[in-house]
């Protein structure tokens, strides 16, 4: 259906603020993206961006098709999931696995909702900062920071600008003060991430104009559980390098501080990966046209500061 596809090409450019960005996650040239925001401009009469060489938004006709398309846009959608599945209601066993903060305290509420859009859907959700692997273990699908390497891994994209946010509590910044480089990071307190054996201590960060920057950081405190490293972030302990998706709604609340807003930190694009192909039932389509525009409504609720892009 073409013109369905034209319509999800608009709403996630939308919501990537970058054409190249859903032409990529897309599977698509960038051409082809840009003549179906053209053929759909056409068959509206209005223009929906404004475009430049270097920005790309909405005008105001396009904000307001965009609060009417993106509900219909996933109505027709799941419509289609649900033909797919032989026009029954979707319902089956979904078998999970996330991010120890992130299923906690994000995806969680997102699950309760999918279910109470489809009730005949039962969920096994695994929790752990161990990397899932989706061969060999009891899972259909996992939720995954960073493009697996694997090639025959099959990541659908559900928030491509997630970046990590330096941050910490206002109290630990009443006692301490901010730091205004990365480099006072030494003279800080810092709450480290564990794998294994291997504490993330090196946190790097670039800038234009000068060289990227790894700066070995002092680990007040270590865990191998990414919400115990946020908790005490929110305690005041000391300072945290998060996922922006894991801290997004305490930095909107003020319960966190985004820190050194003018360095750019790194990329962890957040991707629901599968074995492959034949594993891409009508349920976990379902499910990643869910939790997509969710993800990336909560990426930029950081805002391109927090985020540490100015």
């Amino acid at each position: 259906m073409k013109a369905l596809g034209d319509l999800d090409i608009f709403v996630r450019t939308a919501d990537n603020g970058s054409l190249s960005a859903t032409a990529r996650a897309l599977d698509l040239t960038p051409a082809a993206a840009s003549a179906a925001l053209k053929r759909l401009e056409a068959e509206l009469g209005v223009q929906l961006f404004l475009r430049s060489t270097r920005s790309l938004r909405l005008t105001p006709q396009g904000e307001r098709f965009l609060a009417q398309c993106r509900p219909a846009l996933e109505a027709l959608q799941q419509a289609g999931a649900q033909l797919a599945a032989g026009g029954q209601a979707l319902k089956g066993l979904l078998k999970l696995s996330a991010p120890s903060d992130l299923g906690r305290n994000v995806l969680l509420p997102w699950l309760d909702a999918f279910q109470s859009q489809y009730p005949g859907v039962d969920i096994r959700l695994q929790l752990s900062d161990r990397m899932a692997n989706v061969y060999s273990d009891p899972v259909d699908a996992a939720f995954r920071y960073g493009k697996p390497p694997d090639s025959s891994l099959v990541a659908l994209p559900l928030a491509l600008d997630n970046r990590r946010v330096l941050c910490a509590a206002p109290a630990y910044l009443a006692r301490h003060g901010a730091p205004a480089a990365p480099q006072d990071l030494a003279d800080h307190a810092c709450l480290c991430f564990m794998l294994g054996d291997e504490v993330n201590d090196r946190w790097r960060f670039t800038r234009a104009g000068t060289a990227p920057l790894s700066v070995r950081v002092r680990s007040a405190n270590v865990a191998n559980d990414g919400d115990a490293v946020r908790r005490w972030a929110l305690l005041g302990k000391g300072i945290a390098y998060k996922s922006g998706l894991d801290v997004a709604d305490d930095l909107a609340a003020g319960r966190l501080q985004a820190l050194c807003v003018d360095w750019a930190t790194e990329a962890v694009p957040l991707f629901l990966v599968v074995p492959g192909r034949r594993q891409l039932t009508p349920l976990v389509r379902c499910l990643h046209d869910f939790m997509a525009p969710r993800c990336q409504e909560l990426v930029r609720k950081i805002g391109p500061g927090a985020a540490g892009l100015l």
